[in-house]
């Protein structure tokens, strides 16, 4: 199948599978699995932070993360089309009794900083507490840029307010912006990093942070359910994505201009914009749905909506998108 829905279906390769068999394992609960305290501390060297926790997702990542920085009625800022906050179930809220403050993203993915400053809240008991600003990068495929992050960052730490970025796809920002993955965790006082999406990985995320906001949210991992026992078979396949699947992110990024550039040549279809390993374009409507089944009859997996996207990643070929977009092209000529 050519698999376009996201960079969360990749396989995990042979060679992945063969670090996950031989993996060095122990109870990570009790804190002594070798390869989770390996794959722990590798990433909080590379993000430049004290310590790390794997997670078995970036979703409950980010919740602990947040569950450490917030208490109960307090408050965090956060994009309106920040994963955090419209695609992990409203878990802050459900599970971590904490408000967010969501703003409207502008078209590049930022928060607006007077938007930011208006909506930190004074102190008055009539108000939740605001604490922590979150950011994502990438979002939607794009790169924060970096004058923006440290200006947001500032801000918030002018007036109180911890940082939690939702990377998880950070180290697409850190290939696209020809950085290392320290340089763009710096700013931010905590870091959710997910290795299964474009990195490969069939599941796990690592928070890294000070000591004492990772000590926190291993309390919190262990009431939310994300205690694992012989987790080293999953961070053996971190850390191999690690070493392996990182520098090749560039593949997946060109994969995607080059799929933006085949689609843009179809008189139906508009792209919208393309960035990392990202293409968003949009299709008429009436054939939204009979597109994404006739190209499901050839072997091609999408989600086709008004406003369509779609992701590269390892199991991706430049052939498999030529293939996709003679697809796209066969079925306009033959629906026009």
């Amino acid at each position: 199948m050519i698999d376009l829905r996201s960079d969360t279906v990749t396989r995990p390769s042979r060679a992945m599978l063969a670090a996950m068999l031989d993996a060095e394992t122990g109870d990570d609960v009790w804190g002594d699995d070798p390869t989770v305290l390996r794959l722990q501390s590798t990433v909080a060297e590379r993000a430049g932070k004290e310590a790390g926790l794997f997670f078995p997702s970036g979703t409950q990542s980010n919740l602990a993360a947040l569950m450490a920085h917030c208490a109960r009625g307090d408050e965090y800022i956060v994009g309106q089309l920040a994963h955090t906050y419209k695609y992990e179930g409203g878990g802050a809220a459900v599970l971590g009794s904490i408000q967010p403050q969501p703003l409207e993203n502008a078209p590049d993915g930022t928060l607006p900083l007077a938007k930011i400053a208006a909506a930190i809240k004074p102190i008055d008991n009539h108000f939740a507490r605001t604490r922590l600003l979150a950011l994502e990068n990438t979002i939607g495929g794009k790169v924060l840029p970096a004058g923006y992050v440290d200006e947001a960052v500032q801000l918030a730490r002018s007036r109180g307010l911890a940082t939690h970025l939702d990377g998880a796809r950070v180290c697409n920002a850190a290939v696209a912006s020809e950085k290392p993955i320290a340089a763009l965790c710096a700013p931010f006082d905590s870091i959710s990093i997910c290795f299964s999406k474009g990195l490969g990985a069939p599941v796990g995320s690592v928070l890294v942070g000070s000591q004492a906001l990772i000590e926190s949210a291993h309390r919190w991992r262990k009431v939310l359910g994300g205690g694992m026992r012989q987790s080293g078979v999953l961070a053996a396949a971190c850390l191999y994505a690690l070493d392996h699947n990182v520098e090749r992110l560039a593949e997946d990024h060109a994969n995607a201009a080059h799929l933006a550039n085949g689609l843009a040549q179809i008189e139906q279809v508009k792209v919208e914009s393309q960035a990392t390993n990202m293409v968003f374009a949009q299709f008429p409507q009436a054939h939204c749905a009979p597109l994404e089944a006739s190209l499901k009859e050839r072997g091609i997996l999408t989600q086709m909506l008004y406003a369509s996207r779609f992701v590269t990643h390892l199991d991706l070929t430049r052939a498999d998108i030529d293939t996709f977009v003679s697809a796209v092209k066969q079925y306009f000529a033959q629906h026009a």
